[in-house]
């Protein structure tokens, strides 16, 4: 049976040139000792294979089990965009995760291993902060289909090993529990990547809610797109970068507020799957 593919709106219609998201690397407390013996670590709610076993697709939460919304932030850094990070271009956005601190909204940030490889203490920071959940959006931030919005494509057999790199990324930067979690890059996927990335036992992401905010400079714009899209169970996508998304530190700071005032309350990515979960 053909699945079609699914794409993502324009307004998220990453080039190469797309980017991520980043935390200062302030110190943080350090951890109390574990009491004895030490509790097992629960594994975080994924959603079962699909037909065939492919790789399941989440989209959203339930609309009926509460007003809760989960913000993301795609922290897409390509493969080979170091040159311009070299030349001083920056892929970060030290000032939306303070203002996330600030606000004490939970986030779910879908990082690529290329990012983590050159904002390793950023990388850290965020992935050990409770605040925050650090999930897989590729190595490379190349495409898992042809025709994703010019992005390089990841040939068939490379793209199991990408995800992997991802994850190694992660770990060499010091973040101690990336998520199971896998979004595709331009959010472009066919059910050859589906079934390609089963052996990895990801569930893949996508969202409900697309805010606009990328190469976006009018944040109220940002801010309203958000505003009139979210429903209980949402899953919001937006970037974190100086230099491909602007308005977006912003854009928050009106969206929060607003979203409280309405009876949302802010969750990760974690937290919407498990209730999907328990609702089957």
């Amino acid at each position: 049976m053909t699945i079609r593919v699914r794409r993502v709106a324009a307004a998220c219609a990453l080039g190469a040139a797309l980017t991520a998201c980043g935390a200062p690397s302030a110190p943080h407390a350090s951890r109390p000792a574990p009491s004895a013996p030490t509790a097992a670590v629960s594994r975080p709610p994924t959603l079962a294979p699909g037909p065939a076993g492919l790789t399941p697709v989440f989209k959203n939460g339930p609309r009926a089990d509460g007003k809760t919304v989960a913000l993301t932030f795609d922290a897409d850094m390509t493969a080979d965009e170091g040159p311009r990070a070299a030349a001083g271009e920056h892929f970060d956005n030290p000032q939306l995760i303070s203002t996330l601190r600030t606000l004490k909204v939970p986030a779910t940030v879908f990082m690529t291993g290329r990012w983590a490889d050159e904002y390793p203490a950023e990388a850290r920071a965020i992935g050990r902060d409770p605040q925050f959940e650090i999930a897989n959006h590729s190595y490379s931030h190349y495409a898992f289909t042809g025709d994703c919005y010019g992005l390089p494509t990841v040939a068939p057999d490379r793209m199991k090993a990408d995800v992997e790199r991802a994850y190694t990324a992660f770990k060499k930067a010091g973040v101690p529990n990336a998520m199971p979690y896998f979004r595709f890059p331009g959010g472009c996927y066919d059910r050859q990547a589906l079934k390609t990335l089963s052996a990895v036992g990801v569930t893949a992401v996508q969202w409900d809610v697309v805010s606009g905010d990328a190469f976006a400079t009018d944040s109220d714009a940002v801010a309203q797109q958000v505003l009139d899209g979210v429903k209980p169970g949402s899953v919001v996508v937006m970037h974190c970068t100086r230099s491909a998304a602007p308005a977006t530190e912003r854009a928050v700071r009106m969206i929060v507020p607003e979203l409280r005032k309405k009876g949302y309350r802010f969750v990760k990515v974690s937290e919407l799957i498990g209730a999907t979960d328990r609702h089957r």
